[in-house]
């Protein structure tokens, strides 16, 4: 166990919480004259920075989420070496971006800072849901399918895992529970609109072309 009686490891989970709160959407969306809440799904994402602002604009908030969750996770590493500090020290930084005091404690649904956070700590499980993140967005052009998708993955790799190597650490299964359960319950208002039919779907440049002509 670590000692948090050690004022380093608090700094560690702090300086998560407080980086990861940094809510880069709503900044692009202020630097291009807009509230990006008041737009499209309202979300300070990525995925809706990107309907809204274009593919520049989207992929560079999506590239900053995600060194987001990977710099005080590197920090935390230089810092300590228990696992459990690194750990605490991501599932804050994934919280400050769900839950950012900026925003009274609202913010994004944390896919691109959790691949951050986790791609340094799980990198087995991470890749396998990067993957899965990929496969079931191309196959279903929906991005909450996609990220559903990769956070199942993550427990089950963790376990299968686990089972292969036969090492059973406890901290990294959990972690890889505790960031499936956060995910889903963050998107537990796209799985209601999925259900319904009325979750928004990205089109592939021929349909677009279709509907155009």
């Amino acid at each position: 166990m670590p000692d948090f009686s050690d004022p380093l490891n608090w700094l560690c989970i702090l300086l998560g919480y407080l980086i990861g709160a940094t809510p880069f959407g709503l900044i692009a969306g202020k630097m291009k004259g807009i509230d990006i809440r008041q737009h499209g799904s309202g979300n300070i994402g990525a995925t809706n920075v990107l309907r809204t602002l274009g593919k520049p604009v989207g992929i560079t908030v999506l590239i900053l989420d995600i060194l987001k969750g990977m710099i005080p996770v590197i920090i935390s590493m230089w810092l300590s070496d228990n696992t459990i500090v690194h750990i605490a020290t991501a599932i804050a930084t994934i919280l400050g971006h769900n839950f950012t005091f900026w925003l009274k404690f609202k913010g994004g649904k944390g896919i691109a800072t959790t691949a951050g956070a986790m791609i340094l700590l799980i990198p087995i499980p991470a890749v396998v849901s990067i993957l899965s993140w990929i496969i079931f967005f191309k196959v279903t052009r929906y991005v909450s399918i996609g990220s559903i998708a990769a956070a199942l993955a993550l427990p089950i790799v963790g376990t299968i895992q686990a089972i292969v190597t036969g090492d059973w650490n406890r901290p990294i299964l959990i972690f890889c529970t505790v960031l499936c359960v956060m995910a889903i319950w963050k998107h537990r208002g796209n799985i209601q609109r999925l259900m319904k039919g009325e979750e928004p779907r990205f089109q592939k440049k021929s349909e677009k072309k279709e509907k155009l002509s």
